[in-house]
């Protein structure tokens, strides 16, 4: 927590929020995001975007599991995504990520960060949707997806996509409400290779019998089989 305030110069609207070194999207877990609503504070909202007209917790459920990601080449016409993109845009506070190498029929996870090894944020969307049975407010984002970079491409090499990682110097910008489409996608291109570093990892991050959002499931581990 303090490194991020540190880093984006917030303060963090929760102060019960614990550290995860493992984020399985599909748990729909609560993660940190900075808003165009609240610049300067980070809060926690559930991963998997559920837009304002979704009529139900039925559909809620069932559309979030397709929202965990966003098209930067198709946000502006999707109906989940265009009201977000133009006015509820947010920044992930992270320091790495993790994607998947295909290699003879086999996958082969890798941890992703800076070469910095300094915190970053990646580009998102976010909304707040009402449980009209209930009264709930639920606040949801999504985070952009682009083409991957060279180093990307050669990582997650069936589909070759990544997320926007955007320069701090656009962190204010990317939430500006005068910020025109053009720029947007200026702002929604793949991030150099030459700042990246990636390294393998251990299957833990897949273990049923274990926990895996522990720090050591970021930790190198090598396949000899890639070495070949």
């Amino acid at each position: 927590m303090a490194a991020i305030e540190a880093e984006l110069r917030v303060v963090w609207d929760d102060a019960e929020w614990q550290p995860v070194y493992h984020a399985d999207a599909f748990t729909f877990l609560k993660m940190p995001v900075i808003t165009m609503d609240a610049p300067s504070k980070v809060q926690l909202f559930h991963w998997g975007l559920i837009p304002h007209w979704v009529k139900n917790a039925e559909d809620a459920n069932k559309l979030k599991a397709q929202t965990l990601n966003a098209r930067s080449e198709t946000v502006f016409e999707k109906p989940s995504f265009r009201t977000a993109i133009n006015r509820q845009r947010c920044l992930i506070p992270t320091d790495g990520f993790f994607e998947w190498m295909d290699q003879g029929g086999k996958k082969y996870p890798h941890h992703i960060y800076l070469s910095s090894h300094r915190i970053f944020c990646f580009a998102g969307i976010y909304s707040t949707w009402t449980d009209k049975t209930t009264g709930e407010l639920i606040s949801t984002f999504s985070i952009l997806t682009t083409e991957a970079n060279p180093m990307m491409a050669r990582i997650h090499n069936l589909k070759k996509r990544m997320p926007v990682i955007l320069n701090p110097e656009s962190y204010e910008v990317w939430l500006d409400n005068a910020l025109s489409v053009a720029k947007m996608q200026t702002l929604m291109r793949p991030y150099s290779s030459e700042d990246m570093q990636a390294h393998t990892i251990s299957k833990l991050i897949t273990s049923r019998r274990e926990n895996s959002n522990v720090p050591a499931v970021t930790e190198p581990f090598s396949y000899p089989e890639l070495q070949r």
